[in-house]
C-alpha cells in the first residue's frame, strides 16, 4: 500500500540537507523506506542542493529561501533534474530503498531497536504499550507505541509539534485516516482523539518536542500531574 500522508516540504528539505534533529530524521528516514514518492523527492532535493551550493553561500534557511527552493523544484519537475551525481541512500535504509516483503519494522528504525518487538521493554497503560527510544536526547520524546485495536486515546492538543508514523494497523482522527507508511503532523492548532482501527493493533513511531495537553473534561484536571 502506497502512503497517502507524507512529511511536509520543510521536513523533506531539512532531511535532504542533513540539518534535522535525530528523532525527526528517524521518522522521515523510516517513512522513506516505505514511500517511493518521497524517496524520489529527497533524491531531487539532494541533487538540487548540490546545484544551489555552487550558486550561493551557506546561510540559515528562512521562508524566502524555502520558497526559492520550492520554485526550483517546480522547474526541475517540468524540465528534468540538472546533471548531478546520484545521491546516497538515506542512512540505515534498505539498499534498494524498499522494505523487504513482510518486514514490519523498516531498517532505519530497526537499527535503533536492537531487538525484536517481542523482546522490547514495553510499558502498558489502558490499551497503550510504549517503548522509549533515544531517552538521553534533550528536547524530544521518541516512542514506539502499540495501541490496542479499537482503543481511543484521550482528547489532547500539543504544546509543540508531534510526528507520528504508522507501521502497522491504522488510526483515525480529525485530520483523516492513517495507515502503514503514513505520517501525521500535529501542533498547537490540532485538538484530536486518535482511535485505533478495529481488527489490528496500531503500531507507530511518535516524536514530540513538548508535552501533550489533555483537553477533555477530566483531562484538564490531570495536566499538572502528567508528563506525556
Amino acid at each position: 500500500m502506497t502512503p497517502r500522508h507524507h512529511p511536509g516540504d520543510e521536513l523533506l528539505i531539512a532531511y535532504a540537507a542533513g540539518s534535522q534533529d535525530e528523532p525527526v530524521a528517524l521518522v522521515v528516514a523510516t517513512h522513506l523506506a516505505l514511500c517511493p514518492r518521497c524517496r524520489k523527492e529527497v533524491e531531487r532535493l539532494e541533487a538540487l542542493g548540490g546545484v544551489l551550493l555552487a550558486d550561493q553561500d551557506a546561510a540559515a534557511a528562512d521562508r524566502d529561501s524555502l520558497e526559492r527552493v520550492l520554485a526550483r523544484l517546480d522547474e526541475t519537475a517540468a524540465t528534468g533534474p540538472e546533471e548531478a551525481p546520484a545521491p546516497a541512500p538515506p542512512p540505515g535504509s534498505e539498499s534498494d530503498q524498499s522494505p523487504k516483503p513482510g518486514a514490519l519494522v523498516p531498517r532505519p528504525l530497526r537499527d535503533y531497536l536492537g531487538a525484536g518487538l517481542d523482546q522490547l521493554d514495553w510499558t502498558t497503560f489502558r490499551g497503550l504499550e510504549k517503548v522509549e527510544l533515544l531517552p538521553g536526547l534533550a528536547g524530544f520524546r521518541t516512542r514506539l507505541m502499540r495501541i490496542k485495536s479499537g482503543t481511543a486515546m484521550p482528547v489532547h492538543t500539543h504544546a509543540g509539534s508531534e510526528l507520528t508514523l504508522v507501521l502497522a494497523g491504522g488510526f483515525s482522527d480529525v485530520q483523516g485516516h492513517f495507515v502503514r507508511g503514513d505520517v501525521a503532523e500535529a501542533d498547537t492548532t490540532v485538538n484530536h482523539r486518535p482511535v485505533a482501527d478495529p481488527g489490528e493493533d496500531c503500531l507507530c513511531l511518535a516524536v514530540t518536542d513538548a508535552p501533550l495537553r489533555l483537553t477533555g473534561p477530566f483531562g484538564r484536571l490531570l495536566n499538572p500531574f502528567l508528563r506525556i
